[in-house]
């Protein structure tokens, strides 16, 4: 497949995107997160600020602070604007009495065209509970916010509402609430649905399962193509749903177009949430920005406003370049909802693999990446030493019993050579198997039947050939009895050729893959749960027997299931 990489196959590709058209319904694309970035002392005071909010045109960033402003022992609502998107935040405005009083304001919402501006009020007089839901409104974006009034009681009850937001195209209005019939959520989500903008609401409904959590679920936003759900918990009470990183964090739950049911959430992650507080969450027009507030030391206030790329995910074979493989993959799924290679025209995609998601594609091609999904890699390029250096992040390998580099005989540059006796590489800890979806890439020539090329420390052998015909296998597993055991192809890797192996869990099955063809797959629902360390060239118990003996080049590590 690599020699379709040529100038007349870009040729070719380009003339395709020129000459398709676009169609589709809507899906969620494989996306991460580049690192997140203060937003600066311009924006960000001393104080607590939280919850930003960004308008459809991206000028306008409205916030909750507790700065001074109506008043100096409570939360006010402010705004920052910017005159195109190029241009830095000016200093942040406070809205005045019109909004803000001496209660507490919270969590501002503004309706698609930008002539409505809704938040939380706690117990503010004329309001039917606790919290409630209130408006504001302006004739014009460049006109001052009138006076406060209660959304009403289509959202708002005795149990306490908050956090409204309507989608971008008017039709669906979403809002948490401990209304009576709440049940066993202290807060669910609700929605209100309408025909056209100029229908009244229809009556909230709940979303109920999967979304429902233990936590008090707060509506951090929705994203402009209303595919996308972002919620935050709520510090009040103080429970948070399982599996989080601390304290207070932002997930997502997904659907696949406007009529389809939500997904069950999932936590946005290590580089979004921390062991600290993160809240809010919204993204800009364009799906490109993620704002978001964090509790990080190296704020300038107790808490700050920050916001984190979204990057889309384009190198789907995990080979470090876009390229014509990664072309004849998308091929391969023309026409599906396949969420691998559905990358346009937002970062999750619009539900199928058509034109929008070429145009991207070609934007890339032929470019190295800088993925923030490779967790590990080791191109295994040295001349000397004894360090195999981990090129993204701090796992160093250290070779041990004298393994030579090859610098000129590797399948990508140079490779490392073991001898098959007590040659190995060992690394620190890189990834705890059961903590979500990855895959592990290697090249590898020689070795021999029983041996290894990638296992854990005390755990399970990931990439290891069996003994009798040297076909590639893993035992990476789950705990318990239940627990299926070996994984094993009919594919042998150890002919003396180079061969591109892997190993990819997507949470549901693992797969292995010899030069870009599955040939093994099951369902494993669950992977064991260990953190310790890598072995390069050797088996977790480091058996006679288990070291390799040949060449392996470019080992990489990625926290994400790619399509080899």
């Amino acid at each position: 497949m690599y020699w379709l990489n040529s100038y007349r196959m870009k040729l070719v590709i380009v003339g395709v995107v020129a000459a398709m058209a676009i169609g589709g319904e809507r899906a969620m694309a494989d996306f991460t997160f580049g690192r997140p970035f203060n937003l600066g002392p311009t924006v960000n005071s001393p104080q607590r600020d939280i919850y930003p909010c960004i308008s459809l045109d991206g000028l306008e960033l409205y916030f909750n602070s507790w700065r001074p402003g109506v008043n100096s022992s409570s939360w006010d609502i402010y705004v920052a604007k910017r005159a195109t998107i190029e241009d830095d935040w000016e200093p942040p405005v406070c809205l005045g009495p019109n909004v803000n009083s001496s209660r507490d304001e919270y969590m501002p919402r503004l309706s698609p065209d930008g002539l409505e501006l809704y938040y939380d009020v706690r117990n503010r007089p004329g309001g039917y509970g606790s919290f409630d839901v209130w408006v504001n409104k302006r004739p014009t974006k460049d006109s001052a916010w009138g006076t406060s009034e209660n959304f009403g009681p289509l959202v708002n009850t005795a149990g306490g509402d908050s956090t409204v937001w309507i989608t971008s195209d008017g039709l669906e209005l979403y809002f948490s609430s401990a209304r009576p019939g709440s049940g066993l959520s202290p807060a669910p989500i609700y929605v209100s649905t309408r025909a056209t903008t100029e229908d009244e609401w229809g009556e909230p409904v709940r979303l109920g399962r999967p979304v429902d959590g233990p936590s008090a679920d707060l509506i951090a936003s929705i994203s402009a193509d209303g595919l996308v759900l972002f919620i935050t918990e709520d510090e009040l009470l103080g429970r948070y749903r399982p599996d989080g990183y601390g304290g207070i964090d932002i997930w997502l739950t997904t659907r696949a177009n406007r009529s389809s049911p939500w997904g069950v959430p999932v936590n946005l992650g290590p580089i979004i949430n921390t062991s600290g507080d993160e809240g809010g969450g919204c993204v800009s027009p364009d799906g490109s920005t993620f704002y978001f507030d964090a509790v990080r030391p190296e704020g300038y206030g107790r808490s700050d406003l920050y916001q984190a790329p979204i990057i889309t995910i384009v190198d789907f074979n995990g080979d470090g370049i876009v390229d014509a493989a990664d072309m004849c993959i998308m091929f391969d799924h023309w026409g599906e909802d396949y969420s691998l290679c559905d990358i346009g025209p937002m970062p999750w995609g619009d539900g199928m693999v058509d034109v929008e998601d070429l145009k991207v594609l070609a934007e890339h091609l032929f470019e190295e990446v800088n993925d923030s999904t490779l967790i590990a890699h080791w191109p295994l390029d040295e001349a000397q030493g004894v360090i195999a250096y981990d090129s993204v992040a701090d796992c160093d390998g250290t070779l041990m019993g004298g393994p030579s580099w090859q610098p000129d005989s590797g399948m990508v540059d140079g490779a490392l050579e073991l001898d098959g006796i007590d040659d190995y590489v060992s690394t620190p800890f890189v990834l705890n198997p059961t903590d979500g979806k990855f895959s592990v890439l290697t090249w590898v020539k020689g070795g021999a039947p029983g041996q290894v090329v990638l296992s854990q420390m005390g755990g399970s052998n990931w990439l290891c050939t069996d003994s009798v015909e040297g076909n590639l296998m893993t035992e990476i597993k789950a705990y318990g009895r239940g627990a299926t055991g070996t994984l094993l192809s009919q594919t042998v890797i150890t002919d003396g050729k180079w061969h591109r192996i892997g190993l990819v869990w997507d949470g549901s099955q693992r797969t292995l893959y010899v030069d870009d063809i599955a040939v093994a797959q099951d369902a494993q629902p669950d992977l064991e749960a260990l953190q310790k360390g890598l072995y390069i060239g050797t088996g977790n118990a480091m058996e006679a027997g288990t070291y390799w003996s040949g060449l392996i080049d470019d080992v990489r590590i990625y926290n994400r299931a790619i399509n080899p």
